[in-house]
């Protein structure tokens, strides 16, 4: 672990008090205390922990907020999360469900950042990872004492039931109106890079995989929204599968179809394969285009089109509401910032 890492080299080159006549490197990397921002603020260790911690019913100027802020920022310093917990009466712990739906890396990155902005405000993040039975994710709401659960996808009834329990916020950042609905986001996204082409007969490439079908379906809602918002036809709705990739994009093909969003990149890697099987050009007999921006897609043949979700985005969203729903200050000016991007390449 880093941590573990840093204390190793630390402890090889910590000098002994007395030798060489030196400081010794444990008091040069020193971290910064509360005292040390009170000398630099010209405030007492209280205010500083006042400030810092955002104690409510403490009368502190505006000024006194800004010089304590200041100079915590020039000394680098971070507050003890043990301590301020404890000071809290709570255990500081947020929870972070990764969803076990297939939508690249996002999730991953968007936790990242939160993490990071959560752990200036003394919280800790623990992330716990969804499957089919999320009797693991009711037990760590139970158990771990949460603040907060946060979710990028709509909690389970039972996830939802246990959080309601506990009477602490459940933050399904999906479903936030500064989110906007994203499957109308994408699907308007998709299907309108293909109009644009001249496409007006699509496709929708499913999944046969039960533990995925509700991202297809999440997915496939937002295609026919859109198409029907163009006036197009319905949506013609296959799964494909390695085994029958061939046969389904060779009757789309011979019905008219003349492009297809997949539910993932990964599917649109089994429709092109199923191209290449059948004898078929794309994007000359069939376009593809994709979601989720897997790095692999620009090495496809031909290189896949597709949509990104913008992690820092998502993570602006989450780091706003979380803070909001906790009563913690959230002193950074967030641009509001595109969710999604269409990553145009040579399948469509």
């Amino acid at each position: 672990m880093p941590g573990c890492d840093n204390g190793r080299h630390a402890s090889r080159t910590r000098r002994e008090p007395g030798r060489g006549g030196g400081t010794t490197s444990a008091q040069r990397t020193s971290r910064p205390t509360n005292a040390d921002v009170a000398r630099l603020a010209e405030v007492s260790i209280a205010t500083v922990s006042y400030v810092l911690n955002n104690t409510a019913g403490r009368r502190i100027s505006e000024r006194t907020r800004e010089a304590v802020h200041r100079a915590a920022e020039q000394l680098g310093y971070r507050p003890n999360v043990a301590a301020r917990n404890l000071a809290r009466g709570s255990g500081g712990v947020v929870l972070y469900v990764v969803p076990r739906v297939a939508v690249g890396e996002m999730p991953i990155q968007a936790g990242s950042l939160l993490a990071t902005e959560l752990a200036r405000h003394g919280l800790l993040q623990v992330q716990i990872f969804e499957t089919e039975d999320d009797r693991h994710v009711v037990e760590a709401v139970e158990g771990l004492d949460p603040m907060a659960v946060i979710s990028m996808f709509p909690l389970s009834d039972a996830v939802r039931t246990a959080v309601d329990a506990a009477r602490i916020p459940g933050i399904e950042v999906g479903l936030l109106p500064a989110f906007g609905d994203p499957l109308l986001i994408v699907g308007s996204l998709r299907v309108g890079h293909l109009v644009e082409r001249g496409h007006r007969r699509i496709a929708f490439a499913h999944t046969d995989i039960a533990k995925w079908r509700a991202m297809g379906d999440h997915w496939l809602e937002g295609v026919a929204q859109a198409a029907a918002g163009h006036g197009l036809p319905p949506i013609v709705v296959g799964d494909v599968t390695a085994a029958n990739a061939a046969t389904v994009v060779g009757g789309w093909v011979r019905d008219g179809v003349t492009a297809v969003c997949a539910q993932s990149d990964e599917i649109a890697c089994l429709v092109l394969h199923g191209l290449h099987q059948a004898g078929l050009r794309c994007p000359d007999d069939l376009a593809v285009i994709g979601v989720d921006a897997n790095p692999l897609g620009a090495y496809l043949s031909p290189p896949l089109t597709t949509v990104e979700f913008k992690p820092a985005a998502v993570a602006d969203i989450a780091i706003a509401a979380t803070l909001a729903e906790l009563g913690l200050p959230d002193r950074t000016a967030r641009e509001p910032a595109p969710l999604a991007e269409l990553i145009v390449r040579a399948s469509t």
